[in-house]
């Protein structure tokens, strides 16, 4: 067993782990353009930067006629005054309200009213007393209201729609400031006009609006444990240096404190094309697309920046704790500062966390602990923020267990390490899986695209990323041997994260925002140019299952194979029809072969194997249907299938390690009844599908205790007894083939079990209320359809986009930009996945808990009658067809888009049809679509908020209010 185990490490390495010589070049092209570019790199990337600084990161990906973009700005939270922490954050926020030309009806007129806001606004910083700080509010409000009749609410959002754009976004971080959109390949002109203006100047319209946004934002961290155990955590490795002494989403007294003023200064001062880059990633033209870049970018002026201060903390020689509560489970984080990005430092310390817990789950902590079922869930990890970084573990206890005993168990992990008690061809594992990792990540525009910006906010040269992993590769055992007893010293975080009553929640009164005005018909004069200009024909490209799917039938079984021309990853899935409606123990039994082993092989021996051959394998087990799947380097794919046919066939039961088990699955039901975002999910499916659903559907407690494991290991062994297709994506169909024939079950021919039927429930505005204690308030409203109808299809594409989803959204708009009565509003028209089920419409809001009377009143109005504006409408319309046209389905994406497609009985590509449907649609026939099938259906809602803090009597509009308890909810 060992040679082979060495052998197949072997291949793995001769594979993978050849060390490349990466060295950057600097190449002339047909423009004359000077760019950078690194020999042996695959991914053919040029690096330019313009004369004023700018760099542009280009890369080719022709999977589709799309491009992904990222605009990087090298500054974030970090460089926020301290008496206007957030201010980065909100200025991402104000980069979307356009421009002088962008937004704007009347420049003179609306230039003239936001002055004054900011007057009033620098008036009403300044100013201590209480009250006359509302009366300057109430003017400030008064003002933003008149100026609000020259605006045009989201413009640029209008605008970068209608190019067909796609994940319009922006985020900020300590260090950075990113803008995303992806678009179609022929609107790139058109995408670098829009950018060009909009980066081009800072104007803070309908900005008391906005303001409210982030504070709901800020409210919503408030509701996230994940944020308040990382403040602490930041603020305790980082006391001297604004990594912790500063939050992204910033102080509540500083967000309801603003200065126009501070923010502009901050646009001029880092929103400079020599501390901005510009990352366009798949179908282009290097050479045109860089002289286009220039042409609107290069125009920007070069300006000095601020002398950066390096961060500097003192050493850390001590340990510090800290404490969070909140309702939901103890859980406890541990770290230790490390250097910044590219330090032989970070290095160490990153092959180290990968020592501790891996993707192929064969980690000191993965199977010392979780492996062992000794906590719930524990981890290692390492990450880097510039200047510092910092290694990390984390754990979640089991009932009964202390967060202490948690944290031992922790350092018994690290104790190891500094032994050397770790195998060392893990190392070597780590780099192959990294590089293997690489690969599926440069496969995609998008993953390319985001290494390329995060490589620009680090400082980092294309060669020095390229190169980190043969970096990684030249640690040696004595390496992390030495840097654990070097490094882990009494000089660490940790944070405990316990059960308990948040004292440290701020509630907030609601500021009483006058809504301003939409403008919705309106457009400025750049709108109306930009309308008129035409770009290149853009096709849409329909999939023809037959030709791209080779099928083949091997005894009893079909195989399916779509060819991989792209890399040397493989997948191949064996798709069963057979799921939880079927036999609800399903998914019980496969999570369970995590913890079992073989006769022959232990349950660590098995994931020792997988993982040093690069191979993973996973079970999907979903309502109807079950996909089990290999997926790596398609050479090793033959051996992981001899793998997993062996493991499947000879799983051996053990009901000692399945009773820990039921003690952990148990713990997590109790956990998921203390987590705002489970309760969530309860009580959606309560009000969508009552007490017989799915979700309550499940096991009881007695039932789990009274299983025997053999019964759960035979279903595993059964599994592909039953009548199966399967699929291979890859490019050897051959070897595939003869793994197959040699170690799979190809004459299976078990008959489908009938599956349990669950009922659809007519919705009859009811409220289902769940108390919880949160600074929001969270509800949807939910509403059954009718039955699949694939005629609606194109209608429903342009209504979602039209009415509820997307940035310039009527709901989107009535709610947030106009009235600031939430952070999140979005209404969705959903068809179902199956011909048999029905479609449901529904509707988002989190908000303030005093501002849902209002919220409620504005989405019953909106829901019973729909804005009706001609150029929205055709501009969702003419969005929705681009999106078509310029996207395709490839890879192995092909054979799944065809197999849910026959659930909806389609053996065709049915986007044809929804897009001839939408060239002839009308806003009329949306209208009507609308006052059908979502004007006159009965809605059931879902709330969850803190009880004292609800206005019931709001509630009460919308149906006979119902207090649901947690145990029906979710039936445990």
């Amino acid at each position: 067993m060992k040679k082979t185990l060495l052998l197949c490490c072997a291949l793995l390495s001769m594979t993978l782990l050849t060390a490349q010589n990466y060295s950057t070049e600097k190449i002339k092209d047909a423009n004359g353009y000077t760019y950078e570019a690194v020999k042996n790199d695959k991914t053919g990337t040029r690096i330019y930067t313009l004369k004023n600084g700018l760099k542009v990161y280009l890369a080719q990906n022709t999977d589709e006629p799309r491009i992904q973009t990222y605009i990087p700005v090298r500054t974030g939270s970090n460089n926020d005054p301290a008496d206007n922490t957030g201010l980065a954050h909100y200025l991402e926020h104000m980069v979307f309200k356009g421009t002088s030309k962008i937004g704007t009806q009347n420049w003179v007129k609306e230039k003239e009213l936001i002055q004054q806001i900011s007057d009033l606004y620098e008036k009403h910083k300044a100013e201590t007393d209480p009250e006359k700080k509302k009366a300057i509010y109430k003017q400030i409000d008064s003002v933003s209201q008149e100026a609000s009749k020259y605006s045009v609410a989201n413009e640029y959002d209008k605008l970068i729609s209608s190019l067909g754009a796609k994940g319009t976004n922006a985020h900020t971080n300590l260090n950075e400031t990113v803008y995303k959109n992806n678009i179609p390949s022929n609107e790139l002109e058109k995408w670098l006009m829009i950018e060009k203006e909009r980066f081009s100047e800072l104007v803070l319209r309908l900005f008391h609006t906005e303001l409210e946004a982030v504070y709901e934002e800020f409210n919503r961290s408030q509701d996230n444990d994940g944020r308040l155990v990382n403040y602490e955590l930041m603020n305790a490795l980082f006391p001297l240096t604004p990594n912790g002494t500063q939050t992204t989403i910033g102080r509540p007294e500083h967000l309801k404190n603003p200065s126009m003023v501070a923010i502009h200064n901050y646009f001029n001062t880092y929103y400079v094309p020599n501390n901005m880059a510009v990352v366009l990633v798949g179908d282009l033209d290097f050479d045109k697309t860089i002289k286009l870049v220039d042409q609107y970018f290069g125009s920007f002026q070069y300006k000095e920046l601020p002398m950066k201060k390096k961060l500097t903390e003192e050493p850390m020689t001590s340990i510090v704790t800290r404490e969070v509560k909140s309702p939901t489970a103890e859980r406890l984080t541990i770290a230790w500062r490390t250097s910044g990005p590219g330090s032989k430092e970070a290095l160490l310390a990153d092959m180290t966390s990968e020592i501790l817990s891996n993707a192929g789950d064969v980690g000191l902590i993965d199977l010392n602990i979780n492996q062992k079922q000794l906590a719930l869930s524990a981890q290692g990890f390492s990450t880097t923020i510039n200047d510092y970084g910092y290694f990390g573990l984390s754990l979640s206890t089991k009932e009964g267990q202390t967060l202490e005993q948690g944290r031992d168990l922790l350092f018994t992990q690290i104790d190891k390490i500094k032994k050397g008690e770790f195998d060392e061809w893990m190392l070597q594992a780590i780099v192959n899986n990294r590089k293997l990792d690489l690969m599926k990540t440069y496969e995609s525009g998008d993953g390319l695209a985001t290494t390329f910006y995060r490589n620009f906010i680090e400082g980092r040269t294309w060669q020095e990323t390229l190169s980190e992993v043969d970096e990684l590769s030249k640690i040696t055992k004595a390496d992390v041997i030495k840097f654990a007893n070097d490094f882990f010293k009494d000089n660490y975080v940790i944070v405990y994260k316990r059960k308990g009553v948040n004292d440290k929640l701020v509630r907030v009164s609601n500021p009483g925002i006058t809504p301003v005005q939409l403008n919705r018909e309106a457009q400025s004069e750049f709108y109306k140019n930009f309308a008129a200009l035409k770009s290149s024909d853009l096709q849409p490209v329909f999939v023809d299952f037959k030709k791209e799917i080779q099928t083949k039938k091997v005894q009893n079984t079909t195989v399916s194979f779509v060819k991989n021309i792209t890399n040397s990853i493989a997948r191949l899935s064996y798709v069963i029809k057979i799921g939880t409606d079927h036999n609800k123990k399903l998914s019980l039994a496969t999570d369970l072969l995590e913890f079992l082993g073989t006769d022959k092989m232990s349950a660590e021996d098995i994931k020792k194997e997988f993982y040093k051959i690069g191979i993973s394998y996973s079970a999907n087990i979903g309502n109807d249907m079950s996909i089990i799947t290999l997926s790596g380097l398609e050479n090793n794919l033959p051996k992981g299938v001899e793998l997993l046919e062996n493991f499947i066939k000879n799983v051996k039961p053990d009901q000692e390690v399945y009773n820990v088990q039921v003690a952990s699955i148990l713990n997590n039901r109790a956990n998921a009844k203390k987590r705002k975002e489970s309760i969530i999910n309860a009580l959606v499916n309560y009000a969508k599908y009552g007490k017989d659903s799915r979700f309550r559907d499940i096991l009881s407690e007695k039932e789990l205790k009274e299983m025997n494991v053999a019964e759960l290991t035979g279903i595993v062994k059964g599994i592909t007894d039953y009548e199966h297709e399967i699929f291979f994506y890859g490019s050897d169909l051959n070897s595939i083939l003869k793994a197959l024939e040699k170690y799979h079950n190809l004459k299976a021919n078990k008959p489908i079990p009938a599956a349990k039927i669950y009922n659809e429930p007519v919705t009859s505005n009811k409220v289902y209320f769940a108390n919880y204690d949160m600074v929001q308030a969270e509800l949807t409203r939910i509403a059954r359809g009718e039955k699949y109808n694939p005629k609606v299809a194109g209608t429903v594409s342009v209504f979602n986009s039209y009415f509820g989803s997307g940035l310039s959204s009527i709901v989107f708009q009535e709610i947030r930009e106009s009235k600031s009565l939430a952070y999140s509003a979005r209404a969705t028209y959903t068809m179902a996945s199956d011909k048999n089920l029905d479609d449901y419409m529904s509707v988002n809001i989190g908000t303030q808990a005093n501002k849902l009377p209002q919220a409620v009143d504005a989405i019953s109005v909106l829901l019973n009658e729909m804005p009706r504006i001609d150029k929205q409408f055709n501009n969702a319309k003419n969005s929705s067809l681009k999106q078509i046209a310029s996207s395709r389905i490839i890879k192995s994406n092909i054979y799944f888009n065809q197999l849910n497609l026959k659930k909806l009985g389609f053996d065709y590509d049915i986007r044809k049809d929804i897009y001839n449907d939408i060239q002839n649609l009308t806003l009329e026939a949306t209208n009507d679509f609308f006052n059908k099938e979502v004007k006159t259906k009965q809605y059931n809602t879902a709330i969850i908020g803190k009880k004292e803090s609800l206005d019931f009597e709001a509630l009460k509009k919308l149906g006979s209010i119902e207090e649901v308890t947690l145990e029906e909810i979710f039936n445990y």
